[in-house]
């Protein structure tokens, strides 16, 4: 691994039950979203429905799990859902899983099939190392509004990802940056799985399998690295 993850002390106290796994590649080839991308979207979302068995995803036990860990930092977990549940409901909804880009809609489909929050970073984009850290409310996080890139700051206390640029993730998982995003020019990335029990680490392994094994179908030429279980 060419990054190193670090948890603080303070998220640690917070969500005891909380573990990550990182899926480093390089030598991809990413581009727009194709039928290869669509095909595991739909397919994750047919795993999807036969887990719920018509279940809301907030009923899951591991997104109920994540709702918890939200409410103990101060946020609305039906305002500002972590990434798996968002995904889960766009997916059961009328207009489906949006299509990103290739890389992008590999991950996504990854997260709704195992309901799991799972990110992917531009490693070329990210500076230093990352950190799990509660935000002292003055990093920079680059976003977007109105088609501009704005410059907004986390909520004093908020848990956020950040490297040593500012914030590249709010909420823990509820919303990605654009500095260091997937564009179809990505060509490195980091993939960050995020459990909370009570899922189990086999299972978080198994995402994590099956997250480098669909990228080295994507691109087989790329180097694949499944990173320790840290909990």
């Amino acid at each position: 691994m060419t990054r190193t993850l670090h948890v603080s002390d303070d998220v640690r106290a917070l969500a005891p039950g909380f573990g990550h796994l990182a899926v480093e590649a390089h030598g991809l080839t990413n581009g727009p979203s194709d039928e290869t991308g669509a095909a595991l979207l739909n397919e994750a979302t047919r795993r999807l429905t036969e887990r719920l068995a018509g279940r809301a995803p907030q009923d899951d036990p591991h997104l109920a799990a994540w709702r918890a860990a939200y409410t103990a930092f101060g946020a609305k977990p039906s305002r500002t859902r972590n990434s798996a549940e968002a995904l889960a409901k766009r997916a059961l909804a009328d207009g489906g899983l949006p299509r990103i880009n290739r890389l992008v809609d590999l991950y996504n489909a990854i997260s709704v099939a195992h309901l799991i929050p799972v990110g992917g970073e531009d490693l070329d984009r990210i500076q230093g190392d990352m950190r799990l850290v509660r935000a002292t409310g003055e990093e920079p996080f680059a976003t977007a509004a109105g088609g501009a890139e704005v410059v907004e700051h986390p909520e004093p206390g908020e848990v956020v990802w950040c490297d040593d640029a500012g914030v590249t993730c709010r909420r823990w998982n509820w919303r990605q940056g654009v500095r260091t995003r997937l564009t179809e020019e990505s060509v490195s990335a980091l993939f960050l799985l995020e459990r909370m029990a009570p899922m189990s680490l086999d299972e978080l392994s198994a995402a994590a399998a099956e997250l480098a094994e669909a990228l080295h179908k994507l691109c087989p030429d790329a180097r694949i690295e499944i990173g320790e279980i840290r909990v």
